[in-house]
């Protein structure tokens, strides 16, 4: 288990419920509404015991949280971390009930996390986690019930040890179950991707309201994992110059642009990005304040707070990590004309693929790649065309205009649904 102080320095489960409170107090939505909203519906907590390739038997702490089942089944990601707190899955899987309303998909919110370092685990010792898991966890998911998904830590082999074993116990394949499964099982074209290319898609989206494009604009991308680099080469492919990365280890910057393909290959061959040829190193938290265009932080929670937001100089920031900034900063930023598309908005596009995903896999019928990024394109714009025009219209910013159309559909389904009994 890592040592390392936790990146979370205030309680997110706070900082979502406070989000909600300022949506509430702003769309005059009904208290009793958003004390509904403001709870989990369930929260599993299970011990997993695991033997180790050594022999020795560890037990670590897992945890699978639904927070809204009202427009559907809960739909959210397993995280693998050390920092994993219920407090932080409670938060995460709010904010899936905010994202795939807001997006209009059929689903409610989900999280699930195990506190472990999947760095310094075997593939064996992954699996026996994984395995063990999905067996705790196993009468409250389920493709009509609650269905997961990859996130921090994890990807779609953990996704097939998820199926495996959930399909076994049931005895017979369960496609439904699990989204972001390798293709070779019922995954989805387009899935990998699919959360950076809704970045993408909703930078564009700004951009062309504002007459302009991403050529020439100047990108600083912080983490180096499935979606911030998969981010930086849609970015660097649109013609956008990527002057700051980083992972884990750290961050490196270069003034005339980075070649983000040698930073796949650096990374491949070092495990890092740190030392990549012809750029010059940075920490994580220097990176972030490198002046640039667009600032996506892509890594985890509460990077942004209210001690360095004043030193932000991005005009625009494009949340591809989900609560990277925290209400405080959030309300510096806006104060100084900063322009942040959310998390909700901003890396929806894992969540409608998912979406897609099921949706194929219960039709047992699947789509091009082609087809299953057009689609995201249209429902990406959609959502972002809705969220400015009630941005404009109220003249909030464009993170209070997005919560305010998510929380409100599901505030109207709750009332639609009424209370049982």
């Amino acid at each position: 288990m890592s040592t390392s102080e936790s990146h979370l320095r205030e309680n997110p489960y706070e900082l979502a419920r406070e989000q909600l409170r300022r949506v509430g107090e702003r769309f005059q939505i009904d208290a009793g509404t958003i004390a509904v909203l403001g709870a989990c519906k369930k929260a599993i907590e299970v011990a997993v015991p695991v033997r180790m390739d050594d022999g020795t038997i560890r037990v670590f702490q897992g945890y699978r949280v639904q927070h809204n089942v009202t427009r559907g089944p809960a739909k959210g990601g397993i995280r693998y971390h050390p920092d994993v707190v219920v407090d932080e899955v409670r938060a995460l899987s709010m904010w899936m009930t905010w994202k795939c309303a807001l997006m209009g998909i059929p689903f409610g919110g989900a999280k699930g996390g195990i506190a472990c370092d999947p760095k310094s685990m075997s593939k064996g010792e992954l699996e026996r986690l994984t395995r063990r898991f999905t067996t705790e966890i196993i009468n409250d998911i389920g493709p009509e019930q609650d269905i997961p998904a990859p996130d921090v830590g994890t990807d779609g082999q953990t996704m097939a040890w998820l199926y495996d074993t959930y399909s076994m116990n049931k005895g017979h394949s369960v496609l439904g179950v699990v989204t972001g499964k390798p293709l070779s099982i019922g995954g989805s074209l387009g899935r990998v991707e699919a959360t950076s290319r809704g970045a993408l898609f909703s930078l564009r989206n700004l951009l062309e309201r504002r007459g302009d494009t991403l050529v020439g604009k100047r990108v600083v991308v912080q983490g180096f994992g499935n979606v911030g680099s998969l981010l930086a080469r849609f970015l660097q492919q649109e013609g956008a110059i990527v002057v700051g990365l980083s992972d884990s280890r750290g961050g490196v910057a270069a003034r005339d642009g980075i070649d983000v393909e040698a930073a796949f290959a650096h990374k491949a061959a070092t495990g890092s990005i740190v030392g990549l040829a012809g750029s010059s190193p940075v920490t994580n938290e220097a990176l972030l304040e490198l002046p640039c265009d667009i600032l996506a932080p892509c890594a985890l929670e509460q990077v942004i707070t209210e001690e360095n937001a004043a030193r932000i100089q991005a005009p625009v920031i494009c949340e591809g990590a989900n609560g990277p900034i925290t209400p405080a900063a959030d309300t510096l930023l806006e104060s100084r004309g900063t322009l942040v598309i959310p998390d909700v908005l901003a890396n929806a596009g894992g969540v409608v693929v998912s979406y897609f995903e099921w949706v194929q896999g219960l039709q047992e019928y699947f789509w091009t790649e082609d087809e299953v990024n057009r689609r995201l394109d249209e429902i990406t714009s959609r959502a972002f065309a809705a969220a400015w025009e009630l941005k404009e219209r109220e003249d909030v910013s464009l993170r209070l205009a997005a919560y305010g159309l998510a929380v409100q559909r599901v505030a109207d389904a709750t009332a639609i649904r009424g209370l049982y009994p």
